[in-house]
């Protein structure tokens, strides 16, 4: 199994912090390079046995309902999204967050799969899929037959 660089998500979530802090925007090194632009997605583990692929995301936090998997032209996309909103509102004040974040792994699988087979399951903060193989026909090597 090939894993493709595809990968999305969050990706100016400190600098925008950064400049809405006064004290570090009106900081000496505001104009540093050294911002952490890094793409936050979960880590996957690809194993193999004779039957099967394995694929195990790490995502905690997530619902089931966040995730979306597609098998499409030999490639397996799985992403998700999560939105969360808080409002509170007292007498002399009102409070309101939102927080969005989302990510997207590609995996280009081989031929040799049942893509109708294919299985997800999340629990506690792993999405783990299974991916079994089609069965492979190993051709004996050629025997030639002596003529007496």
């Amino acid at each position: 199994m090939t894993l493709l660089a595809t990968r999305t998500g969050n990706l100016f979530p400190r600098v925008v912090n950064d400049l809405m802090d006064a004290s570090s925007f009106f900081a000496p090194d505001i104009f540093d390079t050294n911002w952490d632009f890094s793409i936050k997605s979960p880590s996957a583990n690809i194993s193999e046995d004779e039957k099967s692929y394995t694929v195990e995301l790490a995502a905690p936090g997530l619902n089931k309902k966040d995730f979306k998997v597609v098998f499409d032209n030999k490639i397996l996309t799985i992403s998700a999204e999560n939105e969360e909103e808080f409002n509170e509102e007292q007498d002399n004040y009102r409070r309101r967050e939102f927080s969005y974040s989302s990510f997207s792994r590609a995996f280009q699988l081989p031929v040799e799969i049942l893509e109708d087979k294919i299985e997800a399951v999340y629990k506690d903060g792993i999405l783990r899929l299974e991916i079994p193989k089609k069965e492979v026909r190993v051709l004996k090597p050629k025997k030639e037959i002596r003529i007496s």
